[in-house]
């Protein structure tokens, strides 16, 4: 399964400036997720990190593969997010940066679902670029009801 960028918008709750997926290329509900995020010099973040050096705050690429694990999971649940659901974190171990991210690389992310128990979602994370990998991690993330 593919999603283009409006499927996805149609998915996550996230706007501009903060959706950082531009198209899933491959989904196998429960399984995996591979999606990529152009990276352009027109992001909010890079006047100021760092103005000399444009370099993606690792942050942002632990979000986008958040927001990558959130699109599986709602495939996985077989259901899509709403007005009373919020998708957060619940923890990240072992993150590791491994190469820095810049205006014009594509950020290729890739999510597999290693367990889903009691609401919680555990996932093992890599994102890279042309191949080389620019951060791993293993991310923890739960839907809940808002009111």
């Amino acid at each position: 399964m593919t999603m283009d960028i409006h499927q996805v918008l149609k998915k996550l709750p996230h706007r501009y400036p903060f959706v950082l997926v531009d198209r899933v290329l491959e989904l196998e509900p429960g399984v995996r997720i591979r999606a990529l995020k152009n990276v352009t010099i027109n992001e909010p973040y890079f006047p100021g990190h760092f103005p000399h050096r444009p370099v993606m705050p690792g942050v942002m690429m632990l979000e986008a593969l958040a927001q990558a694990a959130a699109l599986l999971s709602f495939e996985t649940a077989g259901r899509d997010p709403d007005s009373n659901s919020v998708y957060y974190f619940a923890g990240i171990d072992g993150a590791r940066f491994k190469r820095p991210v810049e205006p014009g690389d594509q950020l290729i992310l890739d999510v597999h679902l290693q367990r889903a128990k009691a609401g919680i979602y555990k996932f093992g994370a890599r994102a890279s670029v042309g191949g080389e990998l620019a951060v791993e991690a293993e991310l923890m993330c739960t839907m809940r009801q808002v009111s």
